[in-house]
């Protein structure tokens, strides 16, 4: 438990040029739970000028008090140091109207947001009142005025003074008090968790962008799961991703024990991947389900709802702002998560194609997101043999062409070799030889590509994409079959 000594010189420099200077924020909360603390933050009673002046190469660029100092350290971290201040009017749910600097640090503290976050720490000196503790051998002061150290140890998320207040001021704390939950493994005290579900409504004044990054740092943390649950208990989800409530009833068939909604939350529980991209996928592979939901002799039938789920997905990622990158790579997930496989029915070939489909950088990915749908669905086994060997003929056929950079021969040939123009019809020639060697990787020579090649040259451009979608679907006709099933391994 220890404070970086460039922290502690900044906050040493302030006192010795004659002003306050104190820890705050979550750096300290960490602090005091035993955890690695980052992001030190320091409130002060000198005005913005006045560190300009005791810090030659800090930077005022804000209207907010707050000043940023580089450390010079490896990990090139930056100290904010922002004067005590109070905040007056809210009118955009998000940013005070107006922000008067303060001369004491419990003025500071009283617009926090929650009170293991109110929290201020210092090197004991002469008069300070606060709560004396030993950090690292040495004597600190802590200025705690609403039970925040009592909360840590009781484990509890609550809001300094009134929550819904505090929900006034700034609606994206409603997602903040979740995403602190999951973060610390705390749960929500009783009147600010009714304060969230009263003013949960706010959360349609906030700005999609800051919506998914707090969605990023709830799937990142340690309990992703219990986040999103806590986000539906609470009357939030329904503002950021209301498909996902629309599984809330929507019973299944099968090995799926539960309604899509539990079944969604328990994949992403049991998801193996640390990455919040494969774990969004866990959320929402099964999104599509209320959407595709039939009853086929009695019972409950999904057709098709990989692809509906792609489509929703894709909507809800962009809506919330979401990279085109990080757009596709959950996408992908989403649609190809049905993926078939059967020992002894399916071929390397068939395999090639998965890996052709998916992308070859994205198979740990599916197969991790197979494992948390198969335990999401209260199946036992997490790999059962059939995935086992799915992984095996995947390393085994790995470097085997799956891609149009993978032939023997490219655009370039096709122009010096054929006299071809470059057109999207070369494009198609070869798409349609990638289909060939896909099935049978001895056929990827430059002669024989060359031959084929040819041959195909005559044909038109509609033509040519037709041969090569002719040939995927006809070698996936089995596979076809066994989704009509909503069969899975």
């Amino acid at each position: 438990m220890k404070i970086p000594e460039y922290a502690l010189t900044a906050l040493n420099r302030i006192w010795e040029s004659g002003y306050e200077a104190y820890f705050v924020g979550g750096a300290v909360r960490d602090l005091l739970m035993g955890k690695d603390a980052s992001d030190w933050d320091l409130a002060t009673s000198a005005r913005p000028e006045q560190i300009l002046d005791i810090f030659s190469e800090a930077k005022y660029e804000n209207s907010f008090g707050t000043v940023i100092l580089p450390t010079h350290n490896e990990a090139g971290d930056v100290l904010e140091i922002t004067t005590y201040r109070s905040e007056k009017g809210y009118n955009d749910r998000r940013h005070p109207d107006e922000v008067c600097f303060e001369d004491n640090i419990e003025e500071d503290l009283k617009r926090r947001d929650f009170t293991v976050n109110a929290l201020a720490l210092t090197p004991e000196r002469p008069g300070l009142a606060g709560n004396p503790i030993v950090l690292d051998g040495k004597k600190y002061i802590l200025v705690d005025l609403f039970g925040g150290q009592k909360d840590i140890e009781k484990k509890i998320i609550r809001a300094v003074g009134e929550p819904v207040d505090r929900f006034k001021e700034d609606a994206l704390r409603l997602m903040r008090a979740i995403r602190f939950t999951c973060q610390l493994g705390f749960g929500l005290e009783d009147k600010t968790g009714r304060g969230i579900v009263k003013m949960a409504g706010g959360l349609k004044f906030i700005a999609p962008e800051r919506i998914h990054d707090e969605l990023i740092k709830i799937l990142s943390s340690d309990r992703p799961e219990m986040g999103i649950r806590a986000l539906s208990q609470y009357k939030l989800l329904q503002y950021i991703i209301p498909e996902l409530e629309d599984g809330k009833d929507t019973k299944q068939h099968y090995h799926h024990i539960y309604p899509v909604l539990e079944h969604n939350l328990l994949s992403l529980k049991y998801c193996p991947s640390s990455e919040w991209p494969v774990r969004l996928a866990a959320l929402l592979h099964d999104v599509g389900k209320p959407k595709a939901y039939k009853l086929v002799g009695g019972h409950p039938s999904f057709y098709n709802h990989e692809y509906i789920g792609a489509k929703m997905t894709e909507r809800i990622m962009k809506r919330l702002k979401f990279s085109t990158a990080e757009i596709f790579r959950v996408v992908n997930l989403v649609r190809n998560h049905m993926f078939y496989y059967q020992v002894g029915e399916v071929t390397a070939a068939s395999v090639r194609r998965l890996i052709a489909k998916t992308g070859r950088e994205n198979l740990q990915d599916l197969i991790d997101l197979r494992v948390a749908d198969r335990l999401g669905s209260g199946l036992k086994s997490a790999v059962p043999y059939k995935l086992r060997h799915l992984q095996y003929m995947m390393e085994k056929v790995q470097n085997d062409p799956v891609s149009v950079k993978m032939l023997k021969i490219n655009g370039h040939d096709l122009m010096t070799e054929l006299k071809m123009e470059p057109s999207p019809k070369m494009g198609a020639i070869l798409e349609v030889l990638l289909a060939q060697v896909i099935e049978d990787p001895e056929l990827n020579t430059k002669e024989y590509l060359l031959s084929q090649a040819r041959e195909l040259s005559t044909e038109n451009l509609e033509s040519l994409r037709s041969k090569a979608q002719e040939i995927i679907a006809e070698k996936q006709e089995e596979a076809d079959e066994s989704l009509r099933h909503d069969f899975k391994v």
